[in-house]
């Protein structure tokens, strides 16, 4: 296995991973910036007010993406298996 083809396998799973990751984080911090404005503007100093809205729109982000984000990983565990015998042959 040469050092760019460990280069590559490890950038495409930073990209995988980040493309996985990215709708579930862009949610949290979106709702995490209402109930901040929505905080600020009420005065309201509690920790834990955002801990419920910010589960329910992950889970709500699951349910709607969560069939391409296993698609996405799947392909890419596919790619890699498949890609692993060429690797230790040269």
């Amino acid at each position: 296995m040469t050092p760019e083809g460990v280069m590559t396998l490890g950038h495409q799973a930073m990209e995988v991973t980040l493309m996985v990751a990215a709708p579930m984080l862009i949610v949290v911090l979106l709702i995490g910036l209402i109930v901040s404005i929505f905080q600020a503007a009420t005065q309201i100093n509690e920790a834990t007010l955002s801990f419920i809205p910010k589960l329910i729109g992950v889970f709500v982000v699951l349910v709607i993406a969560g069939p391409w984000m296993l698609t996405t990983m799947t392909d890419y565990m596919r790619l890699v298996f498949t890609s692993v015998p060429m690797m230790a042959a040269g």
